[in-house]
């Protein structure tokens, strides 16, 4: 199964992306880790990304389009995969797809946590990473609603799009995802 999991900074994702990987025996594929390593290692496409991850900026779509297809190339994801942090915008949504296709893959399914801005909020300045600040979460939050909405709208548009409430214990909503799946698969 090739998945996608959406919602803002602190929706649950990658708690999420856990379960839902070890539950599916698939690789999960966190966009945020990758960007910190390829920053730490001032990695070419880690140099080119800083700029943006710095400020809670979208990184360009060229670069993330570039670290996807270099993570979908590795032989651990040629039985599925779960994607936390990309597509980011409708854009980034439909390379994904051309990208896939080349590799004779599709998306099965984009998993939405849909959850209130205050919730984003406050769980976000609760994990106390170096680069959850108010302003730059504030800043993420806007940037997600803005850009990252339409690509709700892309995946419904194609049916492949589960909303599920991020506003529950982690067990619950993993319980109500496989629920979903497993009834639409």
């Amino acid at each position: 199964m090739r998945l996608v999991i959406l919602g803002g900074p602190g929706a649950g994702k990658g708690t999420q992306t856990e379960y839902l990987c070890s539950y599916l025996s698939i690789p999960c594929i966190s966009t945020g880790e990758i960007l910190r390593e390829a920053i730490a290692a001032q990695t070419s496409l880690g140099v080119l990304a800083e700029p943006y991850v710095k400020i809670g900026e979208l990184v360009r779509d060229e670069t993330m389009i570039e670290f996807i297809r270099l993570r979908l190339m590795v032989p651990d994801v040629t039985n599925g995969w779960l994607l936390d942090g990309y597509p980011r915008t409708a854009f980034q949504a439909e390379e994904l797809d051309f990208l896939v296709e080349e590799f004779g893959q599709k998306v099965d399914w984009a998993i939405y946590l849909d959850v209130a801005d205050s919730v984003l909020m406050s769980r976000s300045l609760g994990r106390s990473r170096a680069d959850d600040r108010p302003e730059i979460v504030k800043r993420r939050i806007q940037l997600f609603r803005d850009r990252t909405i339409p690509i709700l709208e892309y995946y419904e548009h194609r049916q492949k799009l589960l909303t599920v409430n991020g506003d529950q214990p982690p067990e619950q909503i993993h319980q109500e995802i496989v629920k979903k799946l497993m009834g639409n698969s």
